[in-house]
């Protein structure tokens, strides 16, 4: 048997749970932050690993994607297009896993593919470039003094920009303080620094046109999710009354499919993806090549976990598309799983060194924050 026809053998799904505080009372995250392991084993003793996302219980979410096991069982991990082709009839009949289920196992495919490869998995996929400039988004803070704050701690430590959600998110009617944070850090950190905006869904058409107009005048990058994002006709509305592009499509179901209906009928300017919520790294590719077809961005949505943004890293890097690379801040709190951090020097991320997502995980962590396997 050589290498190509070897067959997947064994999956475990791991549900996991930090057991610390990671963001507070505004992220709904309190006592620990819950995210899966999911790890694939060949015939030939090759194995690929992904993190993968775990909701608000990662029993729930590793117990959803246990019903993807039978389905990768026996295959090649090198079919991916196969694989996603069939799944589609696979997860129609009867399954309906969440959004987050079969991403990593994509991922885990992929990863065992570049290690039999002996490359690195953006090599694999067609390097663009080597790096990618990072921005970092906020939390929701509790005052417009505490987002200035923030983005000056982050101007000053390199980052190449910073993503506001502003406190409309949780919490409704307080478009006017929202306004004020996007003033005032625009007036902190000066007229050049990359600023966004992301509301996630805080407002009704009103407001975001409201909002859309004034941070045309402080001159955001973009304007991300004002309103839901199978709310098609407000925000084409918006992107046909606005100047700043309007982005979205992080959490539509259909990855490529509903992303590329909503490049064709111009509701946003800019699409997401990511290699967690939108199919994994195979999923990732193809919406990134059909905007890149329209002449259109493909910003790639924070996946969270650091051990999940160095998978997503090698997508960053094979599309020429994605202008940023996102993370959360703070970031310390998001820094477990692996025994090496990511690889950022002056605001700038490369992929981990060595072959498949070039991770080397540390397992006694994962070990001992495992609270149930599948």
């Amino acid at each position: 048997m050589t290498k190509q026809d070897s067959v997947i053998t064994d999956i475990e799904i791991r549900a996991c749970v930090t057991g610390r505080q990671q963001f507070g009372d505004d992220w709904s995250v309190t006592n620990g932050l819950n995210f899966t392991v999911i790890t694939l084993t060949d015939s030939d003793g090759a194995k690929g690993t992904s993190f993968g996302f775990g909701a608000l219980d990662s029993t729930i979410a590793g117990k959803a994607m246990s019903a993807i096991k039978p389905f990768f069982m026996g295959r090649n991990p090198f079919d991916t297009e196969k694989a996603m082709k069939e799944f589609e009839n696979f997860d129609r009949k009867w399954n309906h896993v969440p959004i987050y289920a079969y991403g990593p196992f994509d991922n885990a495919c992929w990863d065992i593919k570049g290690k039999v490869a002996g490359l690195p998995v953006y090599k694999l996929l067609g390097a663009a470039r080597e790096e990618v400039p990072v921005y970092v988004s906020s939390g929701v803070l509790p005052s417009v003094e505490a987002y200035v704050t923030e983005a000056l701690e982050v101007k000053a430590k390199g980052f190449r920009g910073y993503k506001l959600h502003p406190p409309g998110m949780v919490e409704g009617g307080k478009t006017e303080m929202d306004i004020e944070a996007y003033k005032a850090v625009r007036a902190a950190v000066g007229p050049d620094f990359a600023l966004m905006a992301d509301p996630v869904i805080g407002h009704n058409y009103d407001e975001a046109l409201k909002v859309g107009r004034e941070l045309e005048k402080l001159n955001f990058v973009w304007f991300e999710e004002p309103v839901l994002d199978v709310d098609f006709n407000s925000l084409r509305k918006l992107r046909e009354k606005l100047n700043i592009p309007i982005i979205a499509t992080e959490v539509l179901a259909g990855a490529q499919y509903s992303t590329a209906m909503y490049i064709k009928e111009g509701i946003v300017d800019i699409v997401r993806s990511d290699v967690s919520w939108r199919g994994g790294l195979s999923a990732v590719m193809k919406t990134a090549h059909v905007a890149e077809a329209f002449g259109v961005q493909c910003e790639l949505h924070t996946t969270i976990y650091h051990a999940l943004e160095m998978v997503q890293v090698h997508a960053s890097l094979a599309i020429p598309n994605c202008h940023f690379f996102e993370l959360c801040y703070p970031t310390d709190p998001l820094d477990f799983g692996t025994k090496h951090k990511l690889d950022i020097t002056d605001g700038m991320i490369r992929a981990p060194k060595g072959v498949g997502f070039g991770i080397e995980y540390d397992w006694d962590y994962i070990d001992n924050h495992t609270v149930a396997t599948y």
